[in-house]
């Protein structure tokens, strides 16, 4: 039961009975809804700004647990364009060289995908930058995988027809080197042990205890076989064709005569410290069009990829030459 209100007449000065009409009470009712609605929001938009919904919650794991993964396969793919750069050098400067083919062009190889948007349906997401760069990554990996694809092929092609060519091109080291620990200088300029001055060193040494055999590493015809060469001793060379000369130096014995028809592998002759050589060693050349070339790429009949890199680092590596 509600109560009764009075209010106080200061002209008869008696109490008058305030009567409630239903106006009034509408009025009431409506303000402390208003109050209680203005409340309410105020209460809703803290909740919803501050405050997350289970099925919110749930998105942001959500999300959280997909950009985890999106972040894992760009180190993969990272990687495995790392791997495939790899290749592509290998494929250039190795492969390609062998068959006196051109290199692709770096152009070829990284092109990217013109005209239109080709990523629109990925925009307009929280995380577009992220499934966006993934996809390109993605698609460059393809288009790159299909080039060297395809050169790979057009390898197979030269090297079906070149079957001779690959018998006789320089193609394994010159002395057992299973440990890769006989290499003791590389192709470029190096201080001269016994001369002392700065000199270009056209060639790879290997070191080795005297008497250790010395490998033809291609087929070819034995050209020299002497020691008539200023600084070399007794020493070898062996014409392959195609352009290819190898040279072996320094030996204790010379195992081949001059017009000797050798395969690879076989035997020519023994380390030794003859000539200007500062300790027992082959010194080993390549020479292309009677040019010097690097004898480092011409190890991939012997060598894993793991183990050219090695090599590739040692031969790089500015030590003294022992010639």
């Amino acid at each position: 039961m509600s109560k009764v209100k009075y209010r106080y007449n200061s002209t008869s000065l008696s109490y008058d009975k305030i009567e409630v009409t239903l106006k009034d009470r509408i009025l009431k009712s409506l303000s402390f809804l208003g109050a209680g609605l203005v409340i309410g929001v105020i209460i809703y938009g803290i909740t919803y700004t501050y405050i997350d919904s289970p099925k919110e919650k749930q998105l942001k794991q959500e999300n959280a647990q997909m950009e985890a993964q999106y972040s894992l396969l760009n180190k993969k793919l990272d990687q495995i364009t790392s791997v495939l750069e790899d290749v592509q050098h290998r494929d250039d400067n190795i492969y390609r060289v062998i068959f006196e083919a051109e290199p692709i062009p770096s152009e070829i190889r990284t092109a990217g995908f013109g005209g239109v948007n080709r990523y629109k349906e990925l925009e307009g997401f929280s995380n577009s930058e992220l499934i966006i760069e993934t996809t390109k990554k993605l698609d460059q990996l393809s288009k790159q995988l299909y080039i060297q694809s395809k050169s790979f092929d057009d390898v197979f092609k030269m090297a079906k027809k070149k079957e001779n060519m690959l018998a006789a091109i320089p193609a394994i080291q010159p002395v057992q080197n299973e440990d890769l620990t006989r290499m003791a200088s590389g192709y470029g300029y190096r201080m001269h042990p016994i001369l002392k001055y700065r000199k270009f060193h056209a060639g790879m040494d290997f070191t080795a205890p005297r008497g250790t055999p010395i490998f033809a590493t291609g087929k070819g015809t034995v050209i020299q076989a002497d020691n008539r060469a200023s600084g070399y001793g007794n020493h070898v060379r062996i014409e392959h064709g195609y352009g290819y000369i190898t040279l072996y130096a320094h030996m204790s014995k010379i195992a081949v005569e001059e017009g000797d028809k050798v395969n690879r592998g076989d035997i020519i002759g023994y380390v030794g410290n003859t000539g200007l050589s500062a300790g027992p060693h082959c010194h080993y050349e390549v020479r292309k069009n009677d040019e010097p070339v690097n004898p480092v790429n011409f190890y991939f009949n012997d060598l894993t990829a793991e183990e050219y890199d090695k090599m590739l680092e040692l031969s790089n590596t500015p030590l003294q030459s022992l010639d």
